[in-house]
């Protein structure tokens, strides 16, 4: 109770984090509600018993800086469009797939009508054509599926009618799932659905254009995107699981 009374209490830690938000406040976004965005993520940290007792053994440190992360980014922790995932000693930001939505219609050069990532099921009709060079996505999901994940896509559709896509098959998606560091974590084992469909979601980020203000928010964007769209991060990772099973 007493690390919570910390972390809550209005002089200490959220006094910390609205200073730390003030000196960097031009690189903050501008439509950004600092005083709600420190209220929210003090509220979150009261009601995270995993954070509370990551602050009771490591310090508030990297609980600020991944909020700040998150504040550069204009998410919101209480709106769950991003979330502080502890692994050991270290504090993972992650988007979460909301965020990543929000993120990719702020700030796309090329504006964005809508953008979504779909699981595809045994038993759902899903297929891609190429008509006069322009992708056709047809998904047609059988109601109340609950059959098998087969994979996943994403659509970005632009407001001047054309689309981009991307998919991945259940093979891939366990290929990124086994090239994390928390493959095994609550993360995945509890929001497999919601990791598969912000998998292949950052894969077709990384194929938009996308224009933010400065570089730390295009840093801050990419930092959990890695794995899912740099090939060589992967063979990275295929080599060190190699190296730790012999």
């Amino acid at each position: 109770m007493g690390n919570k009374k910390e972390l809550a209490t209005a002089d200490t830690f959220s006094g910390q984090l609205s200073t730390a938000l003030a000196d960097v406040k031009e690189a903050l976004p501008k439509d950004l509600n600092v005083a709600r965005f420190v209220n929210n993520a003090v509220a979150v940290l009261n009601e995270n018993s995993q954070l509370q007792e990551f602050a009771k053994e490591n310090g508030t440190a990297q609980i600020k800086a991944g909020l700040i992360k998150g504040a550069y980014l204009g998410l919101d922790f209480m709106n769950k469009e991003a979330y502080l995932v502890p692994y050991k000693n270290t504090l993972n930001f992650m988007k979460s797939y909301t965020g990543a939505v929000k993120l990719c219609k702020k700030y796309s050069i090329r504006p964005l009508k809508d953008i979504y990532a779909k699981l595809v099921r045994e038993g759902d009709d899903y297929s891609i054509e190429i008509i006069n060079n322009e992708p056709k996505v047809t998904f047609k999901p059988k109601p109340f599926n609950n059959g098998k994940i087969q994979g996943a896509f994403a659509v970005a559709c632009f407001q001047d009618g054309g689309i981009q896509y991307e998919e991945m098959s259940l093979a891939e998606l366990e290929k990124v799932r086994s090239c994390s560091k928390m493959k095994s974590g609550v993360v995945w084992n509890q929001w497999t659905d919601q990791m598969y469909l912000k998998s292949v979601l950052h894969r077709l980020c990384k194929r938009i254009e996308i224009d933010f203000d400065n570089n730390e928010q295009y840093q801050f964007f990419n930092e959990d995107m890695q794995i899912e769209t740099d090939p060589k991060e992967q063979m990275k990772s295929d080599i060190e699981e190699y190296a730790n099973s012999v």
